[in-house]
């Protein structure tokens, strides 16, 4: 993951309400959520929620599928992976060893 697009995703994930909508897919698993479910447990209004997911969906940390009138919202593991990756890469990399 390039710095660039890392920094897109943290600033995303920045915002209270995204990083909780972001935390409730991840739990959700591989199946994702239903948007009117998701709506329904943040209490939120729809056009709040479309906006905070529409932010998601840009910076690719979660994907949209339509199923009839149901739209299902999972959230994107791989990114997420890289993302954890990316933060940890070099972890205690300059570290002095005893």
């Amino acid at each position: 993951m390039q710095t660039e697009t890392a920094a897109q995703c943290l600033e995303s994930l920045g915002n209270p309400t995204r990083l909780e909508i972001f935390r409730r897919l991840v739990r959700a698993g591989t199946t994702g959520m239903p948007v009117g479910q998701l709506q329904g447990e943040l209490e939120i209004p729809g056009s709040t929620l479309s906006h905070h997911i529409r932010h998601l969906v840009e910076r690719q940390l979660v994907s949209q599928t339509r199923e009839g009138r149901v739209l299902r919202c999972c959230a994107n593991f791989g990114v997420m992976t890289d993302l954890m990756g990316y933060l940890t890469k070099e972890c205690c990399a300059d570290e002095d060893c005893c």
